[in-house]
């Protein structure tokens, strides 16, 4: 077995919050590793709703602090990865049977002034039956609010934090478990067993338990310990459809179980439905959606619509497992989306139970700051000023970066010019690197896909299967053929 050398900190779970304590962690001078047993974002973070939201039904469950916490955090994610975090316009229309107009208007005031607002508009009201918003609705819904939160690429969030973790001195170990953890002398011994059974060590004065549906299982499975905190598995599910309406905004359905259902647009002419709400008891990597769920999703959609969505529309679909704190909630649509620490023993193992994407970067600075009486020598918080791999543009301003990027290499086509920007932002001349004509970008696999791209995330970001490259660090996979997708994994030699 190979003896790495010591470490501070070794975190387990390659999904938003540990990739994020990883991050921030390494860049407070700690020495890191960070394991995941299978691919960066490969469970719930590749699954969420893909929002960077303050959570506008939270209010009902005065889930202020929380809500406050996400909305500034909307901001500060917007300035640190202007290319995969952008605005996004919600169209709530009034249902009076759910909820009276005022309590709508109350909550979306508290909403544009809770996080102290500044780059993103305020809500408004918006007439149906005249303004373009209304064309897909059906007439008897004559009025809505319009309100802002932001989009995000949850895949990419995921891989970008993890990247600049390694810039910053951070080991990261894809497709490797950490299969035991024992308290020995005053510090951990950690074993990682990688896909190919290769099995090394390493000692660390703290571990961070950041495995999301696994908590528990790392806790009672490999470091043989308890907490008398609990974890609660809640399915979430989405579903893909054509996207049917004109315009950039995004819908928000009220359905008649008081839970409220996303409409967005997704990937040019699709839309993104979700999602559901249904506790989950299985296995977290066994989950999927059920037809009972796509039915409930296209129910309360078509509740709004002039023209019913068909369940033959649905053309994709994915679910995940929300691992929120156990909060002893009955209604699982009422479970607390905050997130609580368990720092148990010394050394110490934190644990990280529930959490929303949204707030993964506060959510590592508190783990930091729990962390801090192990560490008296660590540096101070300072993610919120940094941004994140590609997001590096003068003012946060990505439409003056394409710009730009489209007068430099004229030859890209504007859609591809748009996809590299989106995804890669700065980073866009380290994937192309000398080519100067479409040729030179290797062989075209289907869609917006080219080898040059493929060789890219393989030699940057830990991309090593089909699935790494076609569904979480691109959404190519939803573009391309069958037959194109085994090319792909034929290409990457699975």
């Amino acid at each position: 077995m190979q003896e790495l050398k010591p470490v501070d900190l070794v975190v387990i779970g390659g999904g938003i919050n540990g990739a994020g304590i990883a991050r921030d962690a390494a860049g407070r001078g700690l020495s890191v590793i960070l394991c995941e047993k299978d691919d960066l974002a490969q469970g719930t973070s590749s699954r969420s709703g893909k929002l960077i939201h303050g959570g506008l039904r939270y209010l009902e469950y005065y889930e202020f602090r929380l809500v406050r916490e996400a909305l500034i955090e909307r901001e500060v994610l917007l300035n640190a990865a202007p290319h995969i975090v952008w605005p996004m316009r919600f169209v709530l229309p009034h249902s009076p049977e759910q909820r009276p107009a005022w309590l709508v208007r109350l909550g979306l005031f508290l909403y544009d002034h809770l996080g102290g607002r500044r780059k993103l508009p305020g809500c408004r009201n918006i007439d149906l039956r005249r303004d373009p918003e209304g064309r897909p609705i059906r007439p008897e819904f004559t009025r809505a609010f319009e309100y802002s939160d932001c989009w995000v690429d949850d895949a990419r969030l995921v891989s970008l934090n993890a990247l600049d973790a390694e810039e910053r001195g951070a080991t990261v170990m894809t497709r490797t478990a950490a299969t035991a953890a024992r308290r020995v002398n005053g510090a951990w011994e950690v074993e990682f067993t990688a896909a190919d059974g290769t099995q090394s060590k390493v000692k660390a004065r703290a571990i961070a338990n950041a495995a999301g549906p696994w908590v528990e299982a790392v806790i009672n499975g490999v470091a043989g310990s308890n907490s008398p905190r609990r974890v609660r598995l809640v399915k979430g599910s989405h579903i893909i459809v054509p996207k049917f309406w004109w315009g950039p905004q995004a819908y928000l359905f009220q359905n008649d179980d008081k839970r409220v259902i996303f409409v967005n647009p997704y990937e040019g002419d699709m839309a993104l439905i979700g999602t559901t709400d249904i506790p989950y008891e299985g296995k977290p990597e066994d989950v999927a959606i059920g037809e009972s769920e796509i039915a409930y999703l296209l129910a309360a959609v078509n509740r709004y619509l002039k023209t019913p969505l068909t369940r033959e529309q649905v053309h994709h679909a994915f679910s995940g497992v929300r691992p929120l704190y156990d909060d002893n909630a009955e209604n699982p649509s009422a479970v607390t989306r905050d997130y609580v620490f368990d720092v148990a023993g010394e050394p110490p193992m934190l644990s990280v139970f529930g959490g929303k994407i949204t707030t993964y970067r506060k959510l590592a600075e508190h783990a930091l700051e729990k962390l801090r009486p192990f560490f008296p020598a660590m540096q101070g918080a300072w993610t919120a000023g940094a941004p994140l791999p590609g997001g590096d543009m003068p003012g946060a301003d990505f439409e003056r970066f394409l710009d730009a990027l489209r007068q430099s290499r004229p030859w890209l086509p504007d859609e591809l010019a748009l996809h590299y920007a989106r995804l890669y932002g700065t980073r866009t001349d380290s994937l192309l690197k000398s080519a100067d004509r479409i040729g030179g970008l290797g062989r075209h696999f289907g869609g917006l896909l080219y080898e040059v791209e493929i060789d890219y995330l393989r030699r940057a970001e830990w991309a090593r299967s089909a699935a790494d490259v076609l569904d979480r660090r691109t959404k190519h996979g939803l573009h391309i053929t069958a037959a194109q997708r085994a090319a792909v994994a034929h290409y990457m030699g699975g």
